[in-house]
């Protein structure tokens, strides 16, 4: 694995001009690959059909189980994890998924969303540092 970890999203222009493109920090690069494999679903990536998580999949499930639900994810995202990130170590991941009301003002109804909370803890293997993600993302938008 090369040592050069690079910040995103690459300025282009910057290398078109002779410049080199910006250097990131290890876990600022840890955190956009996880953000990556989030967002990518399973057969999205030409390289490596592998690549990615079933949340994508699971967002127009009907979801019976709450439970069910997050442990079907979280079991993805983890394996998706180890399979995908060897700069970590000791991953202990959460997943909840809560339904957040939203009003919009002068209008005359109300949104419903439901909405993924993802935290993560592990070990940076390469130093031994603790390392910490956490995001959410809003899935099924329903209008009543």
């Amino acid at each position: 694995m090369s040592s050069l970890l690079y910040k995103k999203p690459f300025r282009l222009g910057r290398v078109f001009s002779g410049s080199d493109l910006e250097p990131s920090e290890l876990g600022k690069s840890i955190s956009q690959h996880i953000e990556l494999m989030i967002f990518t679903r399973f057969g999205e990536h030409r390289f490596d059909r592998d690549f990615g998580c079933e949340i994508w999949d699971l967002d127009f499930e009907l979801i019976v189980s709450e439970t069910i639900w997050e442990e079907k994810f979280k079991r993805s995202l983890l394996s998706s994890l180890v399979y995908n990130e060897p700069r970590l170590n000791e991953v202990e991941l959460n997943v909840e998924l809560a339904e957040v009301e939203k009003t919009y003002q002068g209008m005359h109804y109300r949104g419903l969303k439901k909405k993924v909370s993802i935290s993560l803890k592990g070990k940076i293997v390469l130093t031994g540092e603790n390392y910490y993600f956490n995001t959410s993302i809003f899935l099924s938008p329903l209008c009543g």
